[in-house]
């Protein structure tokens, strides 16, 4: 599932090409992607409109219109954006397509029909329909913000991370990802954490979602040392070339390497 790094991806590529331009037409090719709307008010509350400007919120892309409201792009599984000229150069599994009056498309891909599209009046409104938590990378959220979030949980970490209404936007890569930097055990407790660890944590998280975006969320390109190019059981840790291996937290299949994540959750 595209996550926080990802959906940031999307965000710079619709600003490097569809904000601004006059929405001439809207095509849905499945109502089913459509959330609290039917394809006509749908088309009808975008027709004529623009796309203003961007902001992402953990896994959702909003897209503020000309007449101050949203359109909120939820990517699934494995929905993706793209921008083309030409009819014949419309991608696969091209679900809804977006017009604009200089005739290029942007095409919302989403092969297995889970991601979504919706309007609000607000992102405020999104974050409390959808009971989600803070952003990582927003700006202004601080150590403290995080602190606090975090006040009085004592579920296990790799779970705290993946649970959207604490913090919006990391889900079972990246989560892996943040406690292989730290050398933390999946499962350990977050209760368990010092005034240290919390530090780290908030640290090393920021760290690993925004390194991820400005390599374009393509594993290709993160470094070998991370985790992520290595995500497979019985590879080969990077850090002290151990087995990895799969874990189960709360129902979700994580990796880790046993030999140097710690099983407290502690530095």
């Amino acid at each position: 599932m595209p996550e926080l790094p990802d959906v940031e991806v999307f965000r710079r590529y619709v600003d490097a090409t569809a904000l601004h331009k006059t929405i001439h037409d809207v095509d849905i090719q499945a109502e089913r992607i459509l959330e609290g709307s039917s394809s006509r008010s749908f088309t009808r509350a975008l027709k004529g409109k623009a796309f203003e400007s961007s902001r992402r919120h953990g896994k959702y892309l909003c897209l503020e219109l000309t007449n101050g409201r949203w359109l909120v792009l939820h990517f699934g599984m494995t929905g993706s954006l793209k921008y083309f000229l030409h009819s014949e150069d419309e991608p696969d599994y091209t679900y809804a397509l977006f017009t604009f009056s200089n005739d290029y498309h942007l095409a919302f891909l989403n092969p297995r029909k889970l991601g979504t599209l919706a309007i609000y009046d607000s992102v405020a409104a999104l974050i409390e329909d959808k009971d989600l938590g803070p952003d990582p990378l927003e700006v202004g959220f601080t150590f403290e913000d995080f602190k606090h979030v975090l006040q009085g949980r004592r579920g296990m970490l790799k779970s705290t991370l993946m649970n959207q209404s604490i913090l919006a936007g990391i889900g079972n890569v990246y989560s892996d990802e943040i406690l292989f930097q730290l050398g933390w055990y999946p499962r350990g407790k977050v209760d368990r954490l010092d005034e240290e660890g919390l530090h780290a944590f908030y640290r090393t998280m920021r760290h690993v979602l925004r390194e991820a975006a400005e390599r374009e969320a393509d594993p290709a390109r993160f470094p070998d040392s991370w985790l992520i190019p290595h995500r497979r059981p019985g590879a080969s840790c990077p850090r002290c070339r151990g087995e990895v291996q799969k874990i189960k937290v709360v129902g979700r299949s994580g990796y880790f390497c046993p030999a140097c994540q710690k099983k407290l959750g502690s530095t």
